[in-house]
């Protein structure tokens, strides 16, 4: 395995690793974390460790406004978490996408794939929807994806525009991590590019949709609508919730959860169709 630092286009880092696989490979995958989440948190390395086994160049990375770096017990930047839009995150995987179409990254001339848990499902959709036509991807697999940006009410809307500001708490590191207004007021001044629906369904490659039925974090409705507007592939993940029941921290050595093996299979065999 092997670590990357690049830098986007606002001067931010973007922290990585590369699993390369011992035999020639057949596809690259690019894994996006969710929110609040990272690089190293719960089954993504070890999905990663896995789809690399199965002859594949694996890219995870922490997007950069996380606030997340390589000490994962903690939110290390805050200042940097405050400031995380869909729009930031989009640039991200646009960037990370383009360095390895370049060469800066492992994978170049491969068949490129987003694998997005969570939010990061949602913004794989929300790129590969703006900017199609020049990521050249191969397919898009999302594993418990929001399908709409705004989960919060009108009430809660007014009061963070009026105040300038939310707070959220980690459940896992006990911070009160703030999130500026700029998170909503992005989305209220453009409307159609954070619509993930409509995104979704300008996308030209092939999506896999992977949903948890017992999923009590985002509704698997959310996984329907995404494959309806996609046209692409629902599998649902029967027991399976937000995580697809694996603890965090996650180890490589760590038993695989009956939900996890599941959704790695139908990784597998997606791309290896797509390929």
């Amino acid at each position: 395995m092997n670590d990357w630092t690049i830098t986007n286009g606002r001067g931010l880092e973007l922290l990585g690793n590369t699993h390369m696989p011992a035999d020639l490979p057949t596809a690259c995958v690019i894994l996006m974390h969710g929110f609040k989440g990272y690089k190293d948190y719960g089954f993504i390395p070890i999905l990663a460790h896995d789809l690399c086994a199965a002859a594949m160049v694996v890219h995870r990375f922490n997007f950069s406004t996380s606030g997340m770096t390589n000490e994962i017990e903690t939110f290390a930047r805050p200042d940097l978490f405050a400031l995380d839009t869909w729009s930031r995150q989009v640039e991200d995987v646009v960037r990370v996408v383009d360095a390895v179409h370049s060469g800066e990254l492992a994978g170049k001339g491969l068949p490129i794939f987003l694998v997005g848990h969570s939010r990061g499902g949602a913004s794989a959709l929300l790129a590969a929807g703006r900017h199609n036509d020049v990521m050249n991807l191969a397919g898009i697999v999302t594993i418990n994806a929001v399908d709409d940006c705004i989960r919060m009410s009108q009430e809660e809307q007014d009061a963070m525009l009026t105040r300038g500001f939310v707070m959220t708490q980690s459940a896992r590191t006990h911070q009160n991590l703030r999130i500026e207004s700029i998170w909503l007021r992005e989305q209220l001044d453009d409307p159609e590019g954070h619509d993930v629906l409509l995104q979704a369904s300008k996308i030209a490659c092939p999506v896999c949709v992977i949903h948890g039925d017992d999923d009590q974090a985002v509704d698997p409705s959310a996984g329907r609508n995404i494959a309806n507007v996609c046209k692409g592939e629902l599998v649902s993940i029967e027991g399976g919730n937000h995580v697809l029941n694996m603890p965090n921290p996650g180890r490589v050595d760590s038993e695989r959860s009956t939900q996890l093996l599941k959704a790695t299979d139908t990784i597998t065999r997606f791309i290896a169709k797509h390929s």
